[in-house]
């Protein structure tokens, strides 16, 4: 708030500067005191000199005359000159006067001006907040829930605004309210349903919301969502997930690869996805293309949202808490999505574990178990030591994006608790 008044001080002054200069341009004349009665005297005195020269012949009456009549002109000049001087005093006097009248008026007028038109209270609402003990960033959350709740009743009257509805389930998926979110897709399938990209997004919440698995529904959204797009990375994912949900290896590698196949070969993402296609050929050797059911599932790629928990294995988990840098909290926003994951320190990069949580809910205690994993074979409680990783992502998708902002813990062993990881890095 002191910046803005201090600007607006300055703005004053340059518009009183401005308007000021040429009004109080100083005009000097030298005017000496009783300007005119010295003239007067000086005629009067030429006069007398005059008629007595006159009288003693010295000089002829008509020319006395003409002499008289010289001094009253340059007599009638001098005192013009004089009046014009005083009347040049008198505009300055008035200039001064208005100089002050503007000195006061201008910054008055201003003030109450932005008090009447303006918003005072805009720079004090934080102070006020913080004033409170309240969190200006909670404050801030609870006015986008209630923009939010706004449109879900605004919705109730407008049934066929359909980018209405998507809006309100993006927001809802933000919030981490999927039922809700899945409903709001619903109400817009005519609209969905031409989009890959919405569908995929369709199929998760769903998926999310029915105890994050994507049996059923979800699984025919995906399909739906290939069918416009073939290549739709989020859809692919989904889709390789739900086949190893219904123990569909074949089906699994087949979409994996196609997945596999939109990245260079030299990339994160490429190396990721080539270790899951891995522990899923290993997975088929030994159990002949029926592996167990639960904990030996590959759960749903990073892209989608993390698969229902099992029960997890004694002594495998890990817990911690996970935090933003101040110096990059500025740069995370409500929508934004967090994945928590635990990579073995030497291995396949595949995560071991994954935790989806969102942004709004930094700083975040977390704890990784068996029941996170996300191939066959690779558990949490199987790594000598791990590496827990926490990554926001803007486009909610878990495969890494430029800009998205990262950070990492020391490795540590499973069963470690008190586990920190600060995001304070932004990937290139």
């Amino acid at each position: 708030m002191l910046v803005f008044w201090s600007l607006a001080a300055l703005l004053i002054a340059v518009t009183l500067a401005l308007l000021l200069r040429p009004l109080l341009r100083a005009r000097h004349v030298a005017v000496a005191p009783d300007a005119d009665a010295a003239a007067i005297s000086v005629y009067r005195d030429q006069k007398q000199a005059l008629d007595a020269e006159c009288t003693d012949g010295v000089i002829t009456p008509a020319e006395r005359d003409a002499a008289v009549t010289e001094l009253a002109r340059r007599l009638g000049d001098e005192v013009a000159t004089v009046r014009s001087a005083e009347t040049d005093q008198r505009g300055q006097r008035r200039a001064w006067l208005a100089a002050a009248a503007l000195l006061l008026l201008i910054p008055s007028a201003a003030v109450v001006l932005y008090t009447r038109l303006g918003n005072p209270a805009a720079g004090e609402a934080p102070d006020a907040a913080a004033a409170d003990g309240r969190n200006p960033h909670e404050i801030a959350d609870t006015q986008i829930v209630a923009m939010v709740d706004s449109l879900a009743q605004r919705l109730k009257s407008r049934p066929d605004d359909a980018d209405g509805w998507v809006l309100l389930a993006r927001s809802y998926q933000a919030l981490g309210r999927f039922p809700e979110a899945a409903d709001a897709y619903a109400h817009a399938d005519a609209f969905v349903s031409t989009n890959a990209a919405l569908l995929a997004d369709y199929a998760d919440v769903l998926a999310m919301a029915q105890g994050r698995k994507l049996g059923g529904k979800p699984a025919a959204l995906a399909q739906r969502a290939l069918a416009i797009d073939p290549n739709h990375r989020k859809a692919l994912a989904l889709a390789a997930t739900a086949a190893l949900e219904a123990r569909d290896l074949d089906g699994a590698l087949s979409y994996w690869r196609r997945l596999l196949a939109q990245f260079p070969p030299a990339s994160d993402d490429a190396k990721q996805i080539t270790a899951i296609i891995a522990e899923i050929e290993s997975a088929k050797r030994e159990g002949k293309g029926s592996p167990d059911a639960g904990s030996k599932s590959p759960r749903r790629s990073e892209s989608a949202s993390t698969a229902a928990p099992a029960k997890p294995s004694t002594g495998a988990t890990i817990a911690g808490r996970v935090d933003i840098s101040p110096a990059l909290a500025a740069r995370v926003a409500l929508t934004d999505t967090v994945f928590i994951f635990a990579r073995a320190v030497d291995g396949p990069r595949v995560p071991l574990a994954v935790l989806r949580i969102a942004a709004k809910d930094l700083p975040k205690e977390f704890t990784l178990d068996d029941s996170m994993g996300m191939a066959p074979g690779a558990k949490l409680s199987g790594a000598a030591a791990v590496i827990v990783e926490a990554r926001i992502s803007k486009s909610g998708n878990a495969l890494p994006q430029s800009g998205d902002l990262s950070g990492r813990s020391a490795p540590v062993k499973p069963g470690a608790a008190g586990v920190t990881v600060m995001i304070d890095q932004v990937v290139p």
